[in-house]
């Protein structure tokens, strides 16, 4: 089965996490993604080995695969000029030029806009960003934990008043992973109005942006009724006027997530799971607004009852719950989810197992590769341009290429 992105050329400029992630969703989606890595050191995020207490030793590498897989890799010395006209060349035979690059060193290299587009009017040009495209800040830098997690608002937003500092992201690359998604899709976007039209798009997403939208409902509420979102305190139920909104700590110290946003509704029903038929008739709780009202009390008599047996016992005593509910799981519990197995969403791309990127066409499983080595295609790649052996080792001895 063809994939929809099948014969799209992507050049990706680009280092760290948010830009290669979107071209590792091409990749997926099935665009060949020709990543151009600095010809000696490489995409940084090849060296990140640590993330908080977990240690990479050796290859194959998570941390680079994640937003790498199924990419060509080729060394190019941009500061060279015969390297530019490398890159040049490659801008030329391709359908979307993707880069991380901050407005100063576009135009050291020779690739914004301008520069593509001369040797390619028809590329869509594709950049990614700490803070946008415009305002004082345009050239500024940044990282997902900065641009997309702090100033965006979510951290603020989830940390609670009576926690010190702001709670961290969940993982490496969380905003990054979150905005190449985007990125991707606008790049999708602007293919099918280049189809349409003829007409080439700049696309541009950025990790501020992406915050933004990820809070949107929060950021939309408090621009409404001029008030910070504030997350309750530590420990506190989740809703004061719903007790089948929170989480429930199980007997072995785990927790379910239970999100019935219609607690009368569902009422009954979980009353019946949990062996306490008696509350269903209950006068505090017969209709929505008395379990409103009483909500406290219906929260003290569900964590009593939780409490008595283990995540196992209740994953298998609410399979026939009708409301929506989930065991919290960490990530190593992830991998052996079973509708995380039965869907896909997880990719064997070789050494790795990977999380596949979210979009699945047809009811079909993701395909992906894994991610290349440095610069491991540059000679197959350069070859597919047409040059000689001849002119390759020369430009590889005037380290140009690697």
């Amino acid at each position: 089965m063809s994939r929809p992105l099948e014969g799209v050329r992507v050049l990706e400029v680009a280092m760290y996490g948010f830009v290669p992630s979107a071209g590792g969703v091409l990749a997926d989606w099935g665009a060949d993604v020709v990543k151009v890595e600095h010809a000696v050191h490489g995409d940084p995020q090849r060296g990140l080995r640590q993330t908080g207490t977990m240690r990479v030793e050796g290859d194959p590498n998570p941390n680079f695969a994640h937003a790498n897989r199924g990419k060509r890799s080729i060394g190019v010395d941009m500061g060279n000029p015969e390297g530019r006209e490398v890159l040049h060349e490659l801008a030329r035979r391709s359908d979307v030029f993707l880069t991380s690059f901050l407005p100063g060193a576009r135009a050291k290299f020779g690739i914004d806009v301008a520069d593509i587009r001369a040797v390619n009017p028809k590329i869509i040009y594709a950049r990614g960003s700490a803070l946008g495209p415009r305002g004082q800040e345009a050239e500024r830098g940044g990282y997902d934990m900065t641009a997309f997690w702090a100033r965006a608002g979510t951290a603020a937003s989830l940390t609670p008043p009576d926690v010190e500092g702001m709670i961290s992201p969940p993982g490496p690359a969380y905003g990054d992973t979150i905005s190449g998604t985007n990125l991707a899709g606008g790049i999708a976007a602007a293919l099918v109005k280049l189809g349409r039209t003829g007409e080439p798009s700049v696309v541009d997403v950025s990790l501020l942006g992406s915050g933004v939208w990820a809070l949107g409902h929060g950021v939309a509420l408090s621009a409404h009724l001029g008030e910070p979102m504030v997350a309750p305190k530590s420990g506190a139920h989740g809703s004061p006027v719903n007790p089948l909104t929170g989480l429930y700590r199980t007997a072995d110290g785990r927790y379910l997530s239970l999100v019935m946003l219609q607690a009368a509704k569902f009422w009954a029903d979980v009353c019946r799971h949990i062996d306490r038929p008696d509350l269903i008739d209950d006068p505090r709780f017969a209709t929505g607004a008395d379990i409103a009202a009483n909500t406290g009390q219906a929260v003290e008599i569900l964590r009593e009852v939780v409490a008595t047996r283990t995540l196992a016992e209740w994953s298998e005593r609410f399979a026939t719950l009708s409301g929506p509910w989930a065991p919290v799981q960490d990530s190593l519990q992830v991998v052996s989810d079973g509708q995380v197995t039965a869907n896909d969403y997880l990719v064997d791309t070789g050494e790795l197992k990977l999380a596949a990127s979210p979009v699945q066409f047809d009811v079909a499983s993701p395909a992906s590769g894994p991610a290349p080595e440095f610069a491991a295609q540059t000679d197959e790649v350069l070859l597919e341009l047409g040059l000689s052996w001849e002119r390759l080792i020369e430009l590889k001895t005037a380290g140009a290429v690697t």
